[in-house]
């Protein structure tokens, strides 16, 4: 059966950052790809990407280094064989991204005669430096060279401003027998219009939730759906509790979620409170390098302390051409607002920034539901545990995204079984009242900044969990009613991430890595290595 607005493809990817663009490019070889995004193709949270990515690139660095740092960042969370696989499998995967053109910063090697050689970074929780960067906009620079060479490829086609409302399974086809993913309802935003994508084969590479807090360093499109949509089609999603808050968001009145890297501090960066003086001392002896929970925690714990509404980052110390070379995007952002970093201090606070939880899937991105994958931010393979360790995060994407496509040409999927019917619009009209979704979503980004943020409480948990369930009813009323547009979609997903990230922090009684409840202080050792694990009942 066919009908205008049915695509039919090989495969189909649901976003355009290094996980999905990476997978696109290796599965093409054997047939016909869709990438879809929401919005332009090059907005993804790998082109917000600022430090790098963690390989193992020196001969003063070991594998064994980093699987313990990586261990130690995520608290008994970790699933080490994991982390080894991802680890050891990354610099291969880095040469082919440095064949695909990826312009890395490289520095002269002292007494080399003018030779050159990657210039490693340093981020907190890192025993070497093993970060890989492009100045500090690495994952622009990556995103540049991937989007090249996907468009030199006439085997995929691009789809910009279409947004996935839902995944298509049999299950809810009706159709007999095991379930499985045969493609995906979209909304295209310029034909305003719902198109049904089909393929035997849907990767869910559609990065993280950071737009479900009210301070977040991710970008608008960073609302969930990958995590929401699995969930509605009964795949688990694991350990969503552990939301990462970067700890040095600038803080300004003008400024959008700007993140300052955490490079600036592996450069030597000093965290001063509204004394003047350095606090993490009080802390963690690692100091500004300590892993990010705690980094985070020690900032909210000043602010708290002292009523400050920020605390500051301090780089003047560095020479004025080492902190412009090496922080160049940053430099020029803090100019706009009056900042000169190489003489001010910096002021920022902590923001939402990455999820370490996610759809469950192994280490070839694949989900408990046949036709359907997951790799990058969307997935939890065990790899980041309780709190990820910097940078790790890039580099997880393209080792899993290789991994998901070399199964899937190894393992070609069935045929769909099934024609997928058009969208049934209903009796839906065209909605009158906008206001209604702004507000839901207002509240709901500081609903969970207030109560599920950086330090919790059960108290506050149970509290937005009634918030929570008192919203999802409303707007599954106005879903139904209306008919669907971008901003009541993303509404949607952000409600069910929302209720999973409190569900999943309930289960918890304990704190360990990110998840802090003031309840249940200190780790409780029966939870190591133990998932909290979300599945849709009805």
């Amino acid at each position: 059966m066919s009908f205008p607005g049915l695509h039919s493809f090989d495969f189909i990817v649901l976003g355009s950052g290094i996980a999905g663009l990476t997978y696109a490019l290796k599965v093409a070889k054997a047939g016909r790809v869709a990438i879809l995004t929401k919005k332009n193709r090059a907005d993804s949270n790998t082109n917000w990407a600022q430090g790098g990515i963690a390989s193992v690139t020196s001969s003063e660095d070991s594998f064994e280094l980093h699987v313990r740092d990586t261990l130690e960042a995520g608290a008994g969370l970790c699933r080490e064989s994991v982390v080894r696989t991802i680890v050891e499998e990354g610099p291969a995967r880095i040469a082919e991204l440095i064949g695909l053109g990826t312009q890395f910063s490289r520095r002269e090697i002292p007494g080399g005669d003018g030779r050159r050689e990657l210039d490693l970074t340093k981020e907190g929780g890192h025993s070497k430096r093993r970060i890989l960067h492009a100045a500090d906009a690495t994952g622009r620079e990556i995103e540049r060279a991937l989007l090249a060479a996907v468009a030199a490829d006439p085997a995929i086609s691009v789809f910009e401003n279409h947004l996935a409302i839902d995944l298509v399974t049999t299950a809810k086809l009706g159709m007999p027998g095991p379930n499985r993913c045969v493609g995906v309802y979209v909304l295209n935003k310029p034909g305003g219009r719902v198109e049904v994508f089909a393929a035997p084969s849907v990767l869910l590479a559609t990065g993280g939730c950071g737009k479900v807090y009210l301070y977040t360093t991710n970008p608008d499109i960073a609302t969930g759906d990958g995590v929401a949509m699995a969930y509605r089609a009964g795949v688990p999603v694991l350990n969503m509790e552990f939301i990462q808050f970067h700890p040095t968001c600038l803080f300004h009145p003008k400024a959008k979620s700007f993140l300052i890297s955490e490079a600036v501090r592996g450069e030597g960066g000093f965290l001063r409170g509204p004394d003047g003086e350095r606090f993490m001392q009080r802390y963690d002896p690692r100091l500004e390098l300590a892993p990010r929970d705690i980094v985070a925690r020690a900032i909210d714990s000043e602010m708290k302390r002292t009523g400050a509404d920020c605390v500051h980052l301090d780089i003047t110390h560095r020479p004025r051409d080492f902190v412009i070379g090496h922080f160049p995007t940053i430099h020029a952002r803090c100019l706009e607002f009056g900042i000169d970093i190489t003489r001010d201090l910096i002021p920022v606070v902590p923001a939402a920034h990455y999820q370490c939880g996610g759809v469950e899937t192994d280490l070839d991105g694949q989900t408990s539901l046949p036709g359907l994958l997951a790799v990058g931010e969307v997935a939890c393979t065990g790899l980041h545990g309780a709190n990820r360790l910097a940078s790790n995060s890039l580099l997880e994407a393209l080792v899993c995204s290789h991994r998901a496509s070399a199964r899937a040409l190894s393992r070609p999927a069935p045929g769909i079984p099934v024609a997928i019917p058009a969208w049934q619009t209903g009796r839906a009209t065209d909605p009158d009242e906008m206001v209604v979704v702004s507000h839901n979503w207002d509240e709901i980004r500081r609903l969970m900044w207030d109560y599920v943020g950086i330090v919790r409480t059960d108290k506050r948990l149970r509290r937005a969990q009634k918030r929570l369930a008192n919203l999802q009813d409303e707007i599954r009323e106005y879903y139904w009613d209306f008919i669907v547009t971008a901003d009541l979609l993303e509404l949607r997903n952000l409600a069910t991430v929302a209720e999973i990230i409190v569900a999943s922090a309930l289960r918890r009684p304990e704190s360990r890595g990110l998840h802090c409840n003031r309840d249940h202080p200190d780790p409780d050792p029966r939870w190591n290595l133990v998932d909290t694990r979300v599945v849709r009942s009805d």
